[in-house]
Parts: structure tokens; sequence; C-alpha cells
């Protein structure tokens, strides 16, 4: 049977890469971005709404479609989020850091608590929750994206809690870094924080895992496949890295 599935931050990067792999196997997926760009290149077999995740209003407009077309929804993946500010605490923006906490940790409760509402009904279903090695290691000059992805994996242990009685199933997805634009930004973003080169962040990224490499977005989307599937049913209120074991922070 066709599982519909809603995915934020749905129309570029992991969260793309996420809706084609639940596309391809046959699922409805309606996903979400606030990029306007974005959303008008989604390819087909996809749902695609302009929504900002921090906005309750605009959120409730989309979920609130989802549930009056579908009736609930089976997998939710609340991915949007943002890499925020680099550079040393003392040196960082209010506003900056508020922001990079309102999309990553914001727009995960409105989306989490829409989900927790459905899924309790309907007494199924799974919450992916996109959290990042940064959630699990406190690396330097990152404090606002590493505090808001730690809170992502509080979140989710918390509603695997909550949800778990009720037959809903929550977990976190916990990249490394992954391959493509959004990681580019990020490398020249720390290596201007750190007064160092792109080619020896980049380096210093790499060196860190155990593989050497960064990983693919698609490498990320198949750990979501299988967290949906039947082998996955007693898999719960984990944080699941994708990420070529890290073993050394920069």
């Amino acid at each position: 049977m066709s599982r519909r599935v809603v995915i934020t931050g749905g129309a570029s990067g992991l969260g793309l890469a996420m809706a084609q792999a639940f596309r391809d196997a046959g699922d409805r997926v309606a996903v979400c971005d606030a990029d306007p760009a974005a959303v008008a290149a989604v390819p087909e077999g996809l749902t695609a709404t302009i929504a900002d995740v921090t906005d309750a209003a605009a959120m409730g407009a989309f979920l609130g479609g989802v549930e009056a077309r579908w009736g609930g929804a089976d997998v939710v993946i609340s991915n949007a989020g943002v890499g925020g500010p680099a550079g040393p605490l003392e040196t960082l923006d209010f506003t900056d850091w508020q922001h990079c906490l309102s999309v990553n940790l914001d727009g995960a409760f409105l989306t989490c608590r829409w989900a927790a509402r459905v899924m309790k009904r309907e007494k199924a279903g799974l919450i992916l929750l996109t959290s990042s090695v940064s959630g699990l290691f406190g690396f330097p000059g990152r404090s606002p994206y590493v505090a808001a992805k730690w809170g992502i994996v509080g979140l989710t242990k918390a509603l695997a809690s909550e949800l778990g009685p009720h037959g809903v199933r929550v977990n976190a997805i916990c990249p490394g870094a992954v391959e493509g634009p959004r990681m580019d930004l990020v490398v020249a973003m720390e290596a201007a924080a750190l007064g160092v080169t792109e080619a020896e962040m980049r380096s210093a990224f790499t060196e860190g895992a155990a593989l050497r490499r960064f990983v693919t977005a698609d490498e990320v989307a198949a750990m979501a496949m299988f967290l949906a599937s039947p082998g996955a049913a007693a898999i719960t209120g984990q944080a699941l890295a994708v990420d070529g074991h890290t073993e050394r922070v920069r």
C-alpha cells in the first residue's frame, strides 16, 4: 500500500533526496520548503508547497492541507534546517543565534506536534528528524547549530517515550558532511571563521572520518528508507549516524 509521506525542507538537498526515494518506492510524498525557486523546480511525482517552518500559520495551512487530502500521514520527516553562523561564541550576533535555533527547533516542534496528533489517532507511524553528527559531538565554532542539533536528539528521545505506547516510532538521522552545494557553503564559512583555506577545511572534515570521505544525500536517504521499512519495526528513540564514522572533532 502506498504510504503517505510528509517532508519539510524537501525541495532540495537531503530533503529532496529522501522525497525522491520514497516517491520511487511508490509512495505519495508532500514536501514544503521556504525557497520558492526550489519548490518550483521540484520533480514530477512530488506535491510541493511554499512554507517557512518557523511560521506557525504557514505550517498549519500546509499540514492541514495534507490532513484534509490524505487523512493523516504514515511517515513525517522534520528535515528543514539552516547551518547558522560560524565563529567563536562571543563574536556571534544574537539574531543569527535565534534564527538558527528557530528554523531547526521551532520548525521541528510545529512539524512533530502535528505528526504526534495524527499518528496517535491512527496508533501507527514514523517520525524522523534530521539532526547531524554535530548533534553527537561539540564542534568548535558552530555553537548555534550544535545546540540546535543536540536539541533535535533530545526531542527525539522525549517523543519516542511519549509516542511509543501509541505505536509510533521516532528516530533522528545524524548525517556527517554531505557532498553538495550546502556543504560547499559550510566549508567556505568555517574556513573564513577559522582563518584557513577551503582546501584545508575540507580536508579537516574528511580526515576526521574513518572512511575519509563525505557521505552522499542518497546514502542518508537510504537510512530513511530503512527506518521506514518493516525491518526497523523495533527501532525507536535512536540517533543514527550516517557519517563514515566520525573519529575526531576538527
